[in-house]
């Protein structure tokens, strides 16, 4: 059966577990990304398996119908956190702006490699004046090349963390809420670096709108109380094997009258 870019697919050999969409082919290799899991991989094209396209591959219906937050709106009026996501992919970065669009969260997107993160973040910030900072695009832990505590054997953490570092120099944890990693990464070493949320304590992979899904539940979370933070986490795919954090203010404001 031939096999071309777009192409969805899952992989024999991993039980099919995950739907992955074909970015590149190199001879016998394919180059993969997955649809709903923030997870780049390489697979021999005799391992793939065709997925039907009449098949509900996405699943946001599933995180949008957790995501039920009741507001009086007889009386009060309601001033969500802004958020400012950077995310190095620009497919999921879509999808996310598309979540915060659907829960009525104000959000601007910026698609940076996650390289360019550190260098850039100090300007965007000083230039958008978000509460809430996500980080996020892909990672990955390199299990055979030793210890998790170890950021070189990580994909993307040192990125990561020089990012959640250079904006730690501008705003403290309780100005601003920053939310960084992706597949994998090394959680403990982004909360160490400032981060309130991080991926991923069991070093798993994360959902694509994992990221935008914190960020939207602490912008609707009152900016005078403690956030909810298992009920945060739990919002997630994977809950807090995916993504861990620290209980900070939400950063919505109420008024009154409206």
């Amino acid at each position: 059966m031939p096999f071309n870019i777009g192409d969805l697919v899952t992989r024999v050999s991993h039980d099919n577990d995950t739907v992955f969409k074909i970015i590149d082919i190199d001879s016998r290799i394919a180059i993969l990304k997955g649809v709903n899991i923030r997870l780049l991989a390489d697979s021999d094209i005799s391992d793939l398996k065709k997925v039907e396209v009449s098949k509900n591959i996405k699943d946001d219906q599933v995180f949008l119908d957790r995501f039920n937050v009741s507001l009086n709106r007889d009386e009060y009026f309601y001033l969500p956190g802004k958020v400012v996501h950077i995310d190095s992919d620009e497919e999921y970065l879509e999808r996310c702006m598309e979540f915060y669009k659907k829960v009525h969260v104000k959000a601007i997107g910026i698609k940076i490699k996650e390289e360019e993160i550190g260098s850039n973040v100090k300007k965007i910030i000083e230039e958008y004046n978000p509460d809430i900072l996500v980080m996020t695009g892909h990672d990955a832990y390199y299990k055979k090349l030793g210890s998790e505590s170890n950021n070189d054997n990580y994909k993307n953490t040192t990125n990561f963390v020089k990012g959640v570092k250079e904006a730690r120099k501008l705003e403290s944890h309780e100005n601003l809420i920053i939310i960084a990693g992706a597949c994998q990464s090394n959680y403990e070493e982004l909360i160490k670096a400032g981060a309130n949320f991080a991926s991923s304590p069991k070093r798993i992979n994360i959902h694509a709108l994992d990221p935008a899904i914190i960020a939207s539940s602490v912008a609707l979370s009152d900016k005078n109380k403690p956030i909810d933070l298992i009920g945060i986490l739990e919002k997630t795919k994977y809950g807090s094997k995916g993504i861990g954090g620290i209980i900070t203010n939400g950063t919505m404001y109420v008024g009154y009258p409206r």
